[in-house]
């Protein structure tokens, strides 16, 4: 076929091409059928003579971030059939010489979960071919609960998402100095009870008593939803939906390279529509990181307002930051300064040999109140059971 040529109407590159876009799709990739188009147009552009031209022409139309190409790659040439990939790939089911196994190259599970629901082959005589699947099977609720939320398949980041939604938290009520009428207090209150002696003529003095008033703590979430963080601040919002349901005095704000207030959308009882609602109201879904300036902006903007009466925050974000933490230690110290307490929720604790190096996490570190991982359901429920009360906060200082 000449370069630029039309591909042919009669083939089933067409066909071919949607089915790759469904591919993509399932493994998470935001492709819809305008790209698909596209990508039509653009081959009948570009020809086929080359198999580096075909390539480089679906990834122009197929991706816009970045982190999207790994992904991307290995399904382009497993999809397409990459000879040498291929081989490798079919090592896996060949018979296994010497007890010795072939290192294959390994995929994504979202990738893995998408190739296979597109696999689905039967035989000539139209019953289904039976798949056998060796894989462990026991103590599957057990095993998504230590699983981390970036090697998870669609499936089960879809059941992660509702078992976060599940987790309740209650909140523990503050004492305000403002006293008020108890039947058994533990102070007498004199102005009530002189007040109640006037009334009744003076010849019975009912003893009233006061005490300590109690009111509701204030939440305020703070997460990243930059291109490293939205999976796992995704999930901690169906969490923090489900908590904005019974508690009134929440707010939550997501900041990626500006600061988005999105306590209003999450008002909504639908958990779906109302994740859709800020995810549509946040400009800077899954873009870059720009900490300092975004903190900055909440406490010259937001701080007064919602971390009035000893509010508590947590702190969602791996603290990587674009401008090389600057303005990042004095925006945390006011921070730190205007809550009760401030929880910093971190998924790169996940790795055993974690090490504060980056200028970031040195500058935030020394400001916050508890550092946690936030990788998990169970990281997840341990940080409900901090803001119950029920676990002492203790300050982790990285080497």
């Amino acid at each position: 076929m000449t370069r630029g040529a039309p591909p042919p109407a009669t083939g089933t590159l067409a066909e071919n091409i949607m089915h790759f876009a469904r591919v993509l799709r399932r493994a998470g990739m935001p492709v819809g059928p305008d790209r698909v188009l596209d990508a039509l147009r653009a081959v009948a552009c570009s020809g086929l003579a080359r198999r580096d031209d075909f390539y480089w022409t679906l990834a122009a139309v197929f991706l816009d971030r970045h982190e999207q190409r790994a992904l991307f790659d290995q399904a382009f040439h497993v999809f397409w059939r990459d000879p040498d990939l291929l081989a490798r790939v079919l090592q896996l089911i060949l018979p296994v010489a010497n007890g010795r196994a072939p290192r294959a190259p390994a995929l994504p599970a979202r990738l893995s979960q998408a190739l296979g629901a597109n696999t689905a082959r039967h035989s000539d005589d139209g019953t289904q071919e039976i798949r056998f699947d060796a894989t462990l099977t026991w103590s599957a609720r057990e095993l998504l609960q230590h699983k981390d939320f970036e090697q998870m398949t669609l499936d089960e980041l879809a059941q992660a998402k509702l078992a976060a939604a599940r987790l309740r938290t209650w909140l523990p009520r503050q004492r305000v100095r403002r006293y008020r009428a108890q039947a058994r207090g533990a102070q007498i209150d004199l102005r009530a009870t002189m007040r109640a002696a006037l009334r009744g003529g003076g010849d019975i003095i009912p003893l009233k008593h006061r005490a300590h008033g109690q009111r509701d703590t204030t939440l305020v979430v703070l997460a990243d939803i930059s291109g490293s963080m939205h999976r796992y601040s995704r999930v901690l919002l169906h969490f923090v939906h489900a908590v904005a349901q019974t508690h009134r005095h929440l707010h939550a704000f997501t900041f990626g390279t500006r600061l988005t207030n999105i306590t209003r959308e999450l008002c909504n009882r639908d958990v779906d529509a109302a994740l859709d609602a800020a995810s549509r109201a946040v400009p800077d879904w899954a873009g870059g990181t720009r900490i300092g300036a975004c903190l900055q902006s909440f406490n010259r903007d937001w701080s007064r307002r919602v971390l009035a009466q000893g509010a508590c925050v947590l702190l969602v974000s791996d603290g990587l930051d674009r401008d090389n933490a600057a303005g990042l230690a004095d925006a945390m110290e006011r921070l730190h300064k205007s809550c009760n307490k401030l929880i910093w929720l971190n998924p790169l604790l996940r790795f055993g040999g974690f090490e504060a190096r980056a200028a970031g996490i040195v500058a935030m570190l020394p400001h916050v109140d508890a550092f946690l991982p936030a990788h998990n359901l169970q990281s997840i429920a341990d940080m409900a059971r901090l803001l119950a009360g029920s676990a002492h906060s203790t300050r982790r200082q990285a080497a």
